[in-house]
């Protein structure tokens, strides 16, 4: 009986124990719970960022050596310059004659983007001198070989070019249009593809650089001796300036403008007379 007693007291006394151990244990966590610091979350979270932003289209290339207006592309007569001008203003027209595609796919583009209102003075000039030279290369390759423009039969009468709806010729675009936008320089940027003509830049006429390009040119014909020799007192010009005086001296004397351009301040007394031109090809 005192055995059977024992024996009950020993079994409630290790229940006892084993019920307070369970109950001391700690739970044992859920598997793949994740305990999260929200300190830790505000400290590492990067600064909040601007949504990309659409990329903008980019402009179609207009320039010429980033040098000309938006407003339309002469690089293709500045690629054919380029290659069959030299510095010195003579013309490869037997290799020029090769690439007479190219150069009606420029004088196309002329046609398809004529300027309007909208566009400024010096985009005009630029086209209208650009389209000017690029035709009287044409009208020679039409005929070549010959040994002068005054060969083909009234040259600068002849309608070849359709611009628009129009077909021109280069009489109407030097004096309806280039001498009536009162820049008498642009007499020194056509060329008439003669000896004594202004020589023909190997670069096209751009509306961002036409202020320096019109400069060089002039300074460039007018210290030229093959074609005018100044000095102080005496002038042997060009007919150029017996031609087209009324536009050198709209607002000031013939001897004012020279000496804006010449290498030599020139008298107001100078005498002058012209030089005989020269109209072989300028090849």
């Amino acid at each position: 009986m005192k055995y059977l007693q024992f024996f009950i007291i020993f079994f409630i006394t290790a229940c006892s124990s084993t019920k307070h151990i369970v109950s001391n244990t700690p739970p044992t966590p859920i598997k793949n719970s994740i305990v999260i610091d929200s300190s830790a979350i505000e400290a590492n979270t990067p600064e909040p960022q601007e949504p990309p932003q659409p990329r903008k289209s980019l402009k179609k290339d207009t320039t010429i050596n980033n040098n000309e207006s938006n407003l339309f592309s002469h690089n293709i007569w500045n690629t054919l310059l380029q290659k069959h001008v030299s510095n010195q203003g003579n013309v490869n027209y037997k290799a020029f004659k090769n690439d007479r595609k190219l150069l009606s796919t420029y004088i196309t583009t002329l046609s398809q983007n004529m300027p309007n209102t909208s566009w400024a003075k010096e985009d005009k000039l630029a086209y209208w001198i650009n389209a000017y030279n690029a035709m009287t290369i044409d009208l020679i390759l039409r005929y070549y070989p010959l040994k002068s423009i005054k060969n083909i039969k009234k040259p600068w009468d002849q309608r070849f070019w359709k611009l628009g709806d129009k077909w021109y010729n280069l009489n109407e675009i030097e004096h309806e249009i280039l001498r009536k936008m009162n820049e008498p320089r642009i007499h020194f940027a056509i060329v008439c593809a003669s000896f004594s003509c202004p020589k023909l830049q190997n670069k096209a006429f751009s509306a961002l650089n036409l202020e320096e390009q019109l400069t060089t040119s002039t300074k460039q014909f007018l210290n030229d001796t093959k074609r005018n020799n100044i000095s102080n007192n005496t002038l042997e010009l060009s007919k150029i300036f017996k031609w087209f005086s009324s536009d050198f001296t709209k607002n000031q004397s013939l001897i004012q403008f020279l000496n804006k351009y010449t290498s030599v301040q020139i008298s107001d007394k100078a005498k002058k007379h012209f030089k005989d031109y020269d109209w072989s090809l300028n090849e």
